[in-house]
């Protein structure tokens, strides 16, 4: 087997990659794709530059890293129903998205992992943050984590703050569900089927309360816990240019899409892949 052709350039101390030596519109060698792989599971969420895909190039890539599913809400684009626009136009203030969280956690099987190829970039901001929920976990005292390993959490699609981020997509580009409540159940922490580590799995944007719990007794905890995965010794940042890919892991990471580029269009294309239903 010949040397793979990528190299990997760590971004951030806590999480984060840039790949390059790939083209994204040929199909992979294996070992390419094994050691894309593993980049990715070592960082949490991997970085490629230049990859000007076709929207058929983008879903054959998604393909060879694992199944892509439909996004709740949101229609797909003309012809490729697993692949959404994550816009916000010039006139619009709120953008999507617009919160610390992982995505679509109030699915029963959440998504293993997100694919975001950026389309149109503004001349300065739109930056996204991640934050590792492995040491976000792995940060918190014995007694804290003894206490967390044994709740469950109760993740709801109707929390306002992430409704409202996406109000002009679905005026827009609304689906048939886009009224639907989903809400499901998943363990506060959760082990990584692929790596074994033990991350934080709640989320401010979809978390409500923990089960068997109400909200107003629940809340301290959970604050508590939402301001401290998003500590920046968690974090990288990461600055879109047209063409730029970003793959992250939904079962260990957090993404937040900084909102600081108001007159400016930023267009990317989504998808999903789909994920298994979160284990302690």
């Amino acid at each position: 087997m010949s040397a793979p052709a990528l190299t990997v350039t760590r971004l951030a101390g806590a999480l984060g990659a840039e790949i390059s030596g790939l083209d994204l519109s040929r199909s992979l060698r294996q070992d390419d794709l094994a050691a894309l792989r593993s980049a990715w599971l070592a960082h949490g969420v991997i970085f490629l530059r230049d990859q000007p895909l076709t929207p058929g190039q983008f879903l054959a890539f998604a393909q060879a890293i694992g199944t892509p599913v439909e996004y709740p809400f949101v229609s797909g684009i003309p012809g490729f129903p697993v692949i959404i626009e994550v816009k916000k136009l010039a006139h619009e203030i709120v953008n999507f998205g617009g919160v610390w969280h992982s995505d679509t956690a109030y699915l029963e099987q959440p998504p293993m992992a997100t694919l975001l190829l950026a389309r149109e970039a503004p001349p300065y901001g739109g930056d996204t943050l991640f934050a590792n929920q492995v040491l976000a976990y792995e940060a918190l005292s014995e007694g804290m984590q003894r206490l967390l390993d044994g709740l469950v959490a109760v993740n709801t699609s109707a929390k306002a703050d992430v409704s409202r981020t996406r109000e002009d997509r679905l005026a827009e580009a609304g689906r048939a569900d886009q009224h639907t409540h989903y809400e499901a159940e998943h363990p506060v922490v959760r082990t990584h089927p692929e790596t074994g580590r033990k991350a934080l799995y709640v989320n401010c944007a979809h978390t409500a309360r923990f089960a068997g719990m109400t909200e107003e007794e629940s809340a301290p905890l959970l604050q508590f816990l939402f301001t401290h995965q998003k500590k920046e010794e968690f974090t990288c940042r990461f600055r879109w240019l047209v063409g730029s890919l970003a793959l992250w892991d939904n079962r260990c990471t957090h993404h937040y899409p900084v909102n600081d580029y108001h007159g400016f269009r930023r267009v990317m294309h989504r998808i999903t892949l789909a994920g298994d239903r979160p284990r302690h």
